[in-house]
């Protein structure tokens, strides 16, 4: 069945780095829009980024900081977040479906906290 597993979340310093996976499994990611979106508490989900084939999408507050990409060998999903700020603070969900932004399939979430 289509799972979804996401990983890399956790506490960082302003300015610092992470990079989120996501292993898909049950179907080929290749072929698929992979969407990272996040929720902040008390906030309403928001999309962060997008790859579908080559192509690749930013919302604006991810644009320049954060780089989506795959690795068609282990069927994940990356999205590296670099500069990160408090306002970043979330848990960081990846969901497939037929486009971006159009999700069939949720992971459970991993956590990211930027605080000093």
């Amino acid at each position: 069945q289509v799972q979804l597993v996401e990983s890399g979340g956790g506490s960082v310093q302003p300015g610092g780095s992470l990079r989120l996976s996501c292993a898909a499994s049950g179907f080929n990611s290749d072929y698929y829009a992979i969407s990272w979106f996040r929720q902040a508490p008390g906030k309403e989900r928001e999309g962060v980024s997008c790859i579908r084939e080559d192509s690749t999408y930013y919302a604006d507050s991810a644009r320049g900081r954060f780089t989506i990409s795959r690795d068609s060998t282990k069927n994940t999903v990356y999205l590296q977040m670099n500069t990160l700020e408090p306002e970043d603070t979330a848990v960081y969900y990846c969901a497939v479906g037929e486009a971006c932004w159009y999700t069939d399939y949720w992971g459970k979430g991993t956590p990211v906290t930027v605080s000093s």
